[in-house]
C-alpha cells in the first residue's frame, strides 16, 4: 500500500488491515475504528508482574514476563484489576507494518478519566506508546489502576493507537496559520509557543461544580457499563467560594476542564503535550489525542472543552483560574476520514464541559 504522509485516517486504517499490517484475531467490533484511530482489545488473560518494566532491544515481551509475572488471571468471564497492582495483558491487535510506517498510542478518554494508568508495550522498545517504524509483532497493554478498582474482559477497550507516515506536526508557523482560518481554540489571543496552550477553567463553569475530587476506596467501576455507577458513590464535587483558585492534595486524582473551547477540523488530529514540570509539580492528562471533528460544530461539537485529569506530586500545589495547564500539537491527515468524532459515531464526549467518564450517572 502507499503510505502518504500524515496521521492515517479511518480508511487507510482499513487499508492496513486488508493489507494485513494489522493483524486482528477477531473481527471488528461495532465503532472499533475511529476517525483516525484504532482501539485496542484485551486478549484472554491479564498476567500480575512484580513491576512495570520496558524490554529493550532485542529482547521480547514474552520473555521478561516468565521473569516477573506472579500469577495469571481468566480475563474471559470478567475479572476485577487491583489498585496498586500492574498487570500486562496480551492484546487482541498485532502489526506487521511496512517500512516508512509507525505508531503511537494513548490511553482512551474513558479509561485517563478513572485514573488507569494504561501504557502499550510492544517487542524490543525503549518507550511506552511508541510502536517503531516497520515493527512486526505483538501488542501488549500495561494496567495499572490508581484510584478505583476496575472490572474487564476479553474485548474490553482501554486504549488506542495511531498510525503515521512521515512528519506530519505543525510547527508554530503553520499552526497560527490555522488558528487565523479555523479557530482551533476560543481564546481571543492564543499563545502558541511548542504548541497551542491550554489553560484551566476554576470558574464560569454555569451553576454545577469546577471539578471533581475522586474519593479512596470506592466499589468497583466495570469499564465495558457505561452510566452504572452513582457519581455521589466515587467522587466529591468542588464547589468553590471565594478565591478562583484549588490547593490540589498530594496523591489525589481530579477531574477539571479547561477555559478554552477546542476545535479539531476534519483534516487535522490533535494531541496534549505534557507539560513542562519546571512551572509545576502535577500531571495532566492521561488520555491526550482528540480524533478529527472534535469540537467541530457541524459535527455537534462546538463548545467543546478538554477535559483535564490532574494529578499533584509529593507536594500541595494551587491552581489557579486560567493557569496554563497543557499544550497542543496538531497533525496533518493523509487523507480526509470519511467518518468524524461526534456525528458519525456517537462519540461521548463531543461537546463537553466538565464531564467525568461514561460509567457515571
Amino acid at each position: 500500500m502507499s503510505c502518504k504522509e500524515g496521521v492515517f485516517s479511518v480508511q487507510a486504517i482499513e487499508e492496513l488491515i486488508g493489507a494485513g499490517a494489522i493483524v486482528l484475531d477477531m473481527p471488528p467490533a461495532d465503532n472499533q475504528l475511529q476517525p483516525a484511530s484504532l482501539d485496542l482489545r484485551l486478549g484472554k488473560t491479564a498476567f500480575r508482574v512484580r513491576a512495570s518494566f520496558l524490554p529493550g532491544p532485542g529482547i521480547k515481551v514474552s520473555d521478561r514476563l516468565e521473569d516477573v509475572r506472579l500469577h495469571a488471571i481468566d480475563l474471559t468471564g470478567g475479572a476485577v484489576l487491583e489498585t496498586g497492582c500492574v498487570y500486562v495483558v496480551p492484546l487482541q491487535e498485532s502489526l506487521r507494518l511496512p517500512a516508512g510506517v509507525s505508531a503511537s498510542a494513548n490511553p482512551k478518554s474513558s479509561t485517563g478519566r478513572l485514573d488507569v494508568v494504561t501504557r502499550v508495550i510492544a517487542d524490543g522498545v525503549t518507550a511506552f506508546d511508541q510502536i517503531p517504524d516497520g515493527y512486526d509483532g505483538p501488542l501488549y497493554a500495561e494496567i495499572c489502576p490508581q484510584t478505583f478498582p476496575i472490572v474487564v474482559r476479553t474485548g474490553s477497550r482501554l486504549s488506542q493507537i495511531r498510525f503515521r507516515s512521515g512528519s506530519p506536526q505543525l510547527d508554530d508557523t503553520a499552526l497560527r496559520a490555522l488558528q487565523k482560518s479555523e479557530r482551533l481554540v476560543s481564546a481571543e489571543n492564543a499563545d502558541i509557543d511548542g504548541g497551542l496552550a491550554l489553560s484551566v477553567a476554576l470558574k464560569d463553569l454555569g451553576d454545577g461544580p469546577i471539578g471533581y475530587r475522586a474519593k479512596r476506596h470506592s466499589g468497583v467501576v466495570d469499564v465495558d457499563k457505561p452510566g452504572a455507577c452513582a457519581v455521589l458513590d466515587y467522587w466529591e464535587p468542588i464547589n468553590l467560594r471565594g478565591a478562583s483558585r484549588l490547593i490540589l492534595d498530594p496523591d489525589q486524582f481530579y477531574i477539571l476542564a479547561s477555559k478554552e473551547a477546542v476545535h479539531v477540523p476534519p483534516m487535522y488530529a490533535a494531541e496534549m503535550v505534557p507539560f513542562n514540570p519546571l512551572v509545576g509539580e502535577f500531571r495532566v492528562h492521561y488520555a491526550g489525542f482528540m480524533d478529527p471533528g472534535f469540537g467541530h460544530a457541524p459535527a455537534g461539537g462546538e463548545g467543546s472543552r478538554v477535559v483535564l485529569e490532574v494529578r499533584s506530586h509529593k507536594v500541595p500545589f494551587i491552581l489557579e483560574d486560567g493557569q496554563i495547564i497543557g499544550r497542543l500539537i496538531y497533525e496533518r491527515l493523509s487523507q480526509v476520514p470519511r467518518l468524524l468524532y461526534g456525528r458519525d459515531l456517537g462519540s461521548n464526549y463531543q461537546a463537553q464541559g466538565l464531564k467525568l467518564s461514561k460509567h457515571f450517572a
